[in-house]
């Protein structure tokens, strides 16, 4: 498609609110899906973390652990 002018690009021809609707949602979404998986890879790591702070108490530092 050839367009004239900046206005007839975002314009699209009259789809522009669709196109550029659907280009927002999908970056929207995105962003977020980003956002949530950055949240549950700290919560995992922190978890983790935590979990081997645990063991690390639990074991006397005398004796060897054996796998």
């Amino acid at each position: 498609m050839n367009w004239t002018s900046w206005h007839a690009f975002v314009d699209m021809g009259g789809y522009g609110l669709y196109v550029w609707g659907s280009f927002g949602v999908v970056a929207l979404a995105l962003g977020i899906e980003a956002a949530l998986l950055r949240h549950a890879d700290r919560g995992l790591r922190n978890a983790l973390r935590a979990s081997w702070v645990d063991e690390a108490a639990e074991v006397p530092a005398h004796e060897e652990v054996v796998p």
